[in-house]
């Protein structure tokens, strides 16, 4: 049965090329494929990209700025020459919209990712080592989740002064602690389960466990809650600016355009209408990716 002589290898065109039924693809490539057949994702993530360059290349394309006045052009209804109209001093609401959209939209980035770089690595660290680390780091998180970030934000004002700097930094301090304990739950029921523990058989660091294999079981949560941050950051950077602790002046963001828009909605609806239309456009735009992620990044749904 070992004699050589009874085999021969087989002639070129005989040998067939194996066909694979699905190309090889990682992590990330996969969860891209998935994502795309999501239309609803998609559809939210179009109008993202849509409201990025309408608040960040639009006011090149328009020949107003965001602190022109004319007083004899105050409170134009929506025309050719103002598509959104113009306030109480004549400025151009079209161009104080896209400006206003650049400042909410980095204060919803800003907040997701202190949300998602903070967040992730500190309830990761805690939720995996346990014991009296963990103990330690969520009375910290437990002391901060405590003080309202208000507070934090007034406190700040009166040690500095209004602006849009302060805001990051109140976001900065208090806006993570939702996340660590996201992934720190996530993280203690995941910690124990076989795949974790074949990969410290088989050598891996904690870092490599912890950071290859236990965090990207954890994407879910995660997406949806930084899609969420970020609307809610806008939510809160609104009402920071309502009361007056939000950007300085002539600058404005939605927030600030929708709370002047209130004091004339009666006779000038449409101050209100335009940022007010695309806080909720943006929100539901974060929302729609947000379940899209979920589905398309969550190993465990992976087919």
């Amino acid at each position: 049965m070992n004699n050589p002589s009874l085999f021969s290898p087989l002639p070129k065109e005989s040998v067939h090329q194996v066909e694979k039924a699905r190309p090889s693809l990682n992590f990330w490539q996969d969860g891209w494929s998935r994502l795309r057949c999501n239309k609803i994702a998609m559809v939210g993530l179009f109008m993202i990209l849509l409201i990025s360059l309408f608040s960040f290349l639009g006011p090149f394309l328009v020949p107003y700025t965001y602190e022109k006045t004319d007083l004899t052009n105050t409170f134009l209804s929506p025309t050719w020459q103002h598509w959104f109209g113009t306030d109480e001093l004549g400025r151009d609401v079209l161009v104080r919209v896209m400006w206003g959209g650049r400042i909410s939209l980095a204060v919803g980035l800003v907040a997701s990712f202190i949300n998602l770089v903070i967040g992730v690595v500190y309830g990761g660290v805690s939720g995996y080592f346990g014991g009296k680390v963990d103990e330690f780091m969520m009375r910290i998180v437990d002391i901060i989740y405590s003080i309202p970030i208000l507070l934090i934000v007034i406190l700040l004002m009166v040690i500095l002064k209004p602006g849009l700097a302060n805001i990051f930094l109140a976001l900065g301090i208090s806006y993570w602690v939702g996340m660590a304990r996201i992934v720190r739950g996530q993280i203690l029921s995941l910690k124990e389960q076989e795949f974790a523990l074949a990969a410290k058989m088989l050598g891996a660091t904690n870092l490599q466990v912890l950071f290859k294999h236990l965090l990207p079981n954890t994407i879910g949560p995660i997406t949806v809650s930084v899609t969420l941050m970020i609307p809610n950051a806008i939510f809160f950077e609104a009402f920071l600016s309502f009361i007056g602790l939000g950007v300085s002046a002539p600058m404005a963001s939605w927030g600030v355009l929708a709370s002047d828009g209130i004091r004339a909605i009666r006779a000038y609806p449409y101050l209100l209408f335009f940022p007010a239309f695309f806080i909720c456009l943006t929100m539901l735009s974060f929302n729609f990716l947000g379940d899209g992620l979920r589905d398309a990044f969550d190993p465990r749904l992976r087919k």
